[in-house]
């Protein structure tokens, strides 16, 4: 009969396998630079897990808890989002090979999360961008990171769904598109945050009103599962005016 492993066994395997995913040599390298500049002080532990990248919590040089978004070297995933960064004007000009396209993904997520800021948009605010390693606000309470809508649902109701799309007309107007908008995008604190950027494109892309539309009908469709009902439409309307 087969010994079944322990609960410490399998979290160290489930440990080691998410540390492998992320920390190759040049992210060690990486993480090392971060740590002498006194941007980060220590890593604490993951957040989540993703295709393209893992989130890990961190603490800074002032005790403060930060996120830290380590974009995955691995590339396969990212060739096939290409359709995000081709179009898109910033990024004309760099050349999308395998060994820079990870680098270039985790640039734009540092963009977009950029103009969020500047334009008070509910997002995680940027701090600091290395290669494939950015590090950013720390989205959460009591050193817990805040639950994903698809964890918890619209905690505050219509106020949820009104703040959602009053950020996603901020966004349009600033001339960003989030691309990937759903309820497992979205943080929910005492209001909603967008996570997640690096498919985001600006409004020159030739797709950007297509994704646009594409994100309304997604979040319109969850919040019609929980009873909040609004014209797709007009909503569409109102955030291109």
């Amino acid at each position: 009969m087969t010994k079944k492993p322990s609960k410490e066994d399998y979290q160290l395997k489930e440990r080691f396998k998410i540390e492998s995913e992320v920390f190759d040599k040049n992210t060690l390298l990486g993480l090392s630079k971060l740590l002498k500049k006194g941007i980060i002080a220590a890593v604490d532990y993951c957040i989540s897990t993703g295709k393209e990248a893992n989130v890990f919590r961190a603490t800074n040089s002032d005790g403060k808890h930060i996120a830290v978004k380590i974009y995955k070297v691995e590339t396969a995933f990212f060739l096939k989002r290409e359709e995000y960064l081709i179009g898109d004007p910033r990024f004309e000009k760099i050349k999308h090979t395998e060994k820079e396209i990870v680098k270039i993904f985790a640039r734009k997520e540092y963009k977009n999360l950029e103009i969020c800021e500047k334009a008070k948009i509910n997002a995680p605010r940027p701090y600091y961008l290395l290669d494939n390693i950015i590090v950013m606000e720390f989205l959460g309470e009591g050193g817990l990171p805040y639950p994903t809508m698809d964890m918890v649902g619209p905690l505050h109701g219509e106020k949820d769904l009104d703040s959602i799309l009053n950020d996603m007309k901020k966004m349009y107007k600033a001339g960003l598109v989030h691309a990937d908008v759903s309820e497992y995008n979205i943080m929910i604190g005492s209001v909603p945050y967008f996570i997640d950027w690096g498919q985001g494109v600006v409004k020159e892309h030739p797709h950007a009103n297509r994704y646009l539309e594409r994100d309304v009908k997604i979040i319109l469709k969850y919040f019609s599962k929980h009873g909040i009902k609004r014209d797709e439409e007009e909503v569409i309307k109102s955030i291109m005016k």
